[in-house]
């Protein structure tokens, strides 16, 4: 699986030994089995990584965790909380949008695709890293959680700081055991329009994570997204 696998070269040394786990096997075998059943999987193979493709380790600066990628069709490509290019802004993606505007003051995207943000140092993560179309939370509970955690502890184990920006219980559980003492760790509601009324839109946590970044002198992340064809 290892050979297989597209991620970005300075990952796999730092969980080769993740990816000869039980879990990680059992979870092959879930996945191959799910789709010689005939279930479409999302996002694609060749995405399942693309967090860690196109953000080198060495490269992180900010850490964001979703739960597990959209299950509607042509949505997830491997980045939480984006969207491939032509498809329709996600609810959540609107109202972190609506937050950037009022906290930087720069204009909603016309699009959801955040590929700009990942290159920048910016690790988009899901929790769990598949789903089946039409069944959120599907995968959850085969072996992604391990694999991801592992993730999240070799970040959290780099010398130059961070910032995790922990929206919802859900992510601040995950992320509990990151040392505050070196990383920022900015916690708020969930951006869903279920909760974001209660303590995400308000919360400023681009301005206050360039503030950090640069007065760590990690260099600020330009939040302000490109246009996109599609």
């Amino acid at each position: 699986m290892n050979d297989r696998i597209k991620l970005h070269e300075s990952w796999r040394a730092p969980l080769a030994n993740e990816f000869e786990k039980p879990h990680m096997a059992a979870l092959k075998h879930f996945l191959e089995a799910e789709k010689a059943a005939g279930k479409q999987i999302f996002p694609k193979g060749a995405d399942y990584f693309r967090a860690l493709d196109l953000t080198p380790l060495d490269s992180v600066k900010v850490v964001i965790l979703g739960q597990d990628p959209y299950h509607g069709p042509g949505q997830a490509h491997g980045l939480c909380f984006s969207v491939q290019p032509g498809v329709r802004t996600p609810p959540s993606l609107v109202n972190i949008y609506k937050e950037m505007q009022s906290d930087l003051g720069i204009p909603p995207a016309r699009h959801g695709f955040l590929e700009h943000w990942a290159k920048q140092g910016v690790l988009l993560l899901n929790n769990v890293l598949t789903v089946e179309m039409g069944q959120a939370a599907s995968h959850k509970g085969r072996g992604w959680e391990q694999f991801t955690d592992a993730v999240i502890a070799q970040v959290n184990a780099k010398i130059d700081p961070v910032v995790f920006l922990l929206w919802g219980a859900h992510a601040q559980r995950k992320a509990a055991a990151v040392d505050e003492s070196r990383h920022l760790v900015l916690k708020s509601a969930h951006p869903s329009p279920l909760s974001a009324h209660n303590g995400f839109l308000g919360s400023r946590p681009f301005s206050k994570t360039n503030a950090f970044l640069e007065a760590k002198g990690r260099g600020a992340v330009d939040w302000a997204l490109p246009a996109v064809a599609g």
